[in-house]
Parts: structure tokens; C-alpha cells; sequence
């Protein structure tokens, strides 16, 4: 039986422990007593909360991102370590000022004369009231992009140990360990990110040593992407023994032997793109097999959802050959699951914990909430509880972006917008 909880949440086999109302993220981790957020949009960056009582979660540090043009929205951290990313905010806004120019040279030669505002912001896919903006943020540029590195010994009193600017818009989600970093971002000479390793045995001075790319990425060696624009990258590789698994957009997912990390060696791949619509966000195997099998999850993000395609979900992988992953099943929500299905905003997957929990996956689905998924059998994965989040006001929907389990099996989803809820089985 569903449950309705407060004054619109709806949830099956979970309660809600605690809620807080905090500007929306991209990320949250947890490790030992504390949960790390990174916030969507300066002027909040980075947020340290200690959930001892996960009824009562109490911030104890909050790092603004550098500057007010960039946002600081993704969060790692290994023992004493923490790295924050940091990107250009509004990115995708802010690109379309590379097509300024020659949606000018188009019209002018299309229409005879020069075009007016709103010709020139229908061109570009802008409201005419933003070109303004558009125009000043393409004449500033932008040279911030890249991460932080900070000590966390104190956590109520984070140190800066390094900024590592990298290029273009800079940083997105990534790895790290206690080692190295794994880090997705764009670089001069390439289109769309890429991924490249930094040594972090001097976190105040990390060290690259490799780089890895889709073919065709790399413009100033000669090659040439078979794609329009940025739309084959690398959103994020995780790494699990000795290879990395990357997830790249709408060019699938990649197995990377790193074996040799100054020489990264691409091992296979496997694209659903076409027919499946939405981008490939996550691909992460599972250490300990499930039913006899090696199981890798790879899960879409609902991005721009096209009414009649399939909306973003998640597939289960036969991972024994990870050089040859081949799809096992897939689980997908049906909008009747959720009240907030169409009441605006995201509604598809987006993204489950990255460790493994047993055969559980716990996964967000934007208007969705949080689905918890048992794939002990992985041809036949079965949904055994879920929590939908009533949005704060203000928001039509939730957007449950990301999630992380304690060791006390404590949930806690970050949304994007508004919000940030702990949550546990019953």
C-alpha cells in the first residue's frame, strides 16, 4: 500500500527521517557522520551537514563557489580530501553565444539586411528579453573552469590546497580516491569533455598524468568528430580496480583498462543511441556478482524528453566480458507512479548510489523520487520501495537528482531544485 507523507510525499516500504530546506545540488556524498553537497547555482557552492541525528542535520561549513559565474555543484571526497568541481554556470545557456556570429552571417545573407533582435534570438533558440546577456557573456568569456582540492582534517573548517584551472567550461562530475583524480572536463584542443588523471600525492600541487578521449575529440590532432557539437563526451568515469567506466553521453559507455594509468586503453563500448533517446549518465559494475553473474548498471538522464520516446530509466549489464557489455534487462517507471509525473519539470532516471549494496539499487528519477530496486534476480528486476518527495513551494515537482546509503543504511536524496531528505527502510 502507498503511503502519502506530509502534505504530498507518497512513499512504499520507506519513511522520511529528516528534511531540510536547502538550495538545490547535483551531488551528495556521505562518508562517516557527514554529507557533503554541492549546490546547483552560485551563490551556494559547497555545504558539509552533520546528520549524527538525521532527524536534526545541522550545516557546519559552506564554501561559495569562486565567482558568480561559476557553479560549484559536484562533490568527492576520500579520507582528508574533498575536490569540488567547478564549471561554468549556465553552460548550456552561455554555448549558444558560439552560434551568435554566424546566425548573423545567415540571416543577413538570407534576408538582405542586417537581422533584428528577435530574429537573431530565434536563430540561436533564446527568448529576445536574454540576448543581451548572451552577448555580454560570449564578449566576457570564460577562463575559471577546473577544481578544487581542500583539506577536510577540520571538516567545520575547510583549507584550500589547490585550484587546478583546466579549459574550456571547465569540470563536471568525477572520480577521486585517496590517490588520484579522475576528472571530466573540457581542454583546449578538444570538443566535449574528456577524462584526465591527476596524481594527488601533493594535493597542493596535482599532477596530470594521462588523458583519455572518445575518437574524434581530439580536433588539434587532426581528428574529426562524426557528431554535431559536444554531443559525444564523457559525462563521468568511475574507476574499480584497475579499469574506469565511462559514461559518454550519447555515445554509450566505455570500459578504459588503466592498468597502466599513464597510458589509458579503451577495451570496448556499448551504445543505445540511436533508438533510446535520452544521454547515458552513469556506468558503474558491481564488485560481487548477482545470481552468478558480473553486473554492470548504466542508467540514462532524462534530459529533454521528447513526448513519445521512452523516457530515461536504467539497464542492468552483463558485465563478464568488459570488453563485450551486453544488456541483461532494463527497469523503467511509468508517470502513473508518481503524482508529479506531469505537473512540470524532469520526470525520468538520472542517477543511483555508486557503491554496492547487496542486490538494492537506490536510484532517483527526478518527478519520479527515489526508487529502490532488487535485481537478485537481474533478469528480472523488481521494484520494493519507493519515496516520493512532496517539492517545496515554489516548485511544480520534485527533481530527486542524486543519492548516497550510509553504513546505517540511511538514504539521502539531494533534489535539484529545492531540498535535501534522509530517509530509511521500513
Amino acid at each position: 500500500m502507498n503511503e502519502m507523507v506530509g502534505t504530498g510525499a507518497m512513499s512504499r516500504g520507506m519513511r522520511r527521517v529528516g528534511r531540510m530546506d536547502i538550495a538545490g545540488g547535483g551531488q551528495v556524498v556521505v562518508q562517516g557522520h557527514l554529507a557533503f553537497l554541492g549546490h546547483m547555482s552560485p551563490p551556494d557552492g559547497t555545504s558539509i551537514i552533520d546528520v549524527r541525528d538525521p532527524a536534526n542535520p545541522e550545516v557546519i561549513a559552506k564554501i561559495a563557489p569562486p565567482d558568480r559565474f561559476s557553479h560549484t555543484h559536484k562533490v568527492r571526497v576520500a579520507g582528508d580530501l574533498m575536490i569540488t568541481n567547478v564549471e561554468r554556470h549556465r553552460r548550456h545557456f552561455y554555448r549558444k553565444g558560439e552560434l551568435l556570429e554566424g546566425a548573423v552571417e545567415r540571416l543577413s545573407e538570407t534576408l538582405g539586411r542586417a537581422p533584428s533582435d528577435a530574429e537573431l534570438a530565434g536563430a540561436v533558440g533564446i527568448a529576445e528579453r536574454d540576448l543581451g546577456d548572451l552577448r555580454e557573456g560570449h564578449a566576457r568569456g570564460y577562463g575559471d573552469g577546473g577544481f578544487r582540492v581542500w583539506s577536510i582534517a577540520d571538516p567545520a573548517n575547510p583549507k584550500l590546497l589547490s585550484y587546478v584551472k583546466t579549459g574550456g567550461i571547465g569540470v563536471h562530475r568525477f572520480d577521486m580516491d585517496e590517490h588520484y583524480a579522475y576528472i571530466s572536463t573540457e581542454m583546449e584542443g578538444f570538443i566535449g569533455n574528456i577524462l584526465v588523471i591527476y596524481d594527488l600525492a601533493d594535493p597542493t600541487a596535482p599532477r596530470e598524468v594521462s588523458r583519455w578521449w572518445i575518437p574524434g575529440q581530439h580536433i588539434a590532432g587532426g581528428e574529426t568528430p562524426t557528431w554535431p557539437g559536444q554531443r559525444n563526451r564523457l559525462h563521468h568515469a568511475l574507476r574499480v580496480g584497475d579499469k574506469m567506466w565511462a559514461a559518454c553521453w550519447y555515445a554509450g559507455g566505455y570500459v578504459i583498462d588503466i592498468s597502466d594509468i599513464t597510458r589509458p586503453k579503451t577495451l570496448g563500448s556499448y551504445n543505445y543511441h540511436p533508438p533510446f533517446p535520452e544521454p547515458t549518465h552513469t556506468l558503474m559494475p558491481l564488485p560481487e556478482p548477482i545470481a552468478g553473474r558480473q553486473i554492470a548498471l548504466m542508467i540514462d538522464e532524462e534530459h529533454d524528453h521528447v513526448p513519445g520516446q521512452p523516457h530515461g530509466f536504467l539497464w542492468i549489464m552483463d558485465a563478464g566480458d568488459p570488453a563485450n557489455l551486453k544488456p541483461i534487462s532494463t527497469f523503467q517507471v511509468s508517470e502513473l507512479d508518481s503524482p508529479y509525473a506531469r505537473a512540470g519539470g524532469r520526470f525520468g532516471a538520472h542517477q543511483f548510489q555508486e557503491k554496492q549494496l547487496g542486490s538494492l539499487i537506490y536510484a532517483t528519477w527526478f518527478a519520479g523520487g527515489l526508487r529502490v530496486i532488487d535485481i537478485a534476480d537481474p533478469v528480472k528486476p523488481r521494484e520494493i520501495a519507493f519515496h516520493v518527495p512532496e517539492p517545496f513551494p515554489g516548485h511544480a515537482s520534485p527533481q530527486s537528482n542524486d543519492v548516497d546509503v550510509d553504513e546505517r543504511g540511511l538514504v539521502y536524496v539531494l533534489d535539484r531544485d529545492r531540498g535535501f531528505e534522509i530517509i530509511e527502510m521500513v
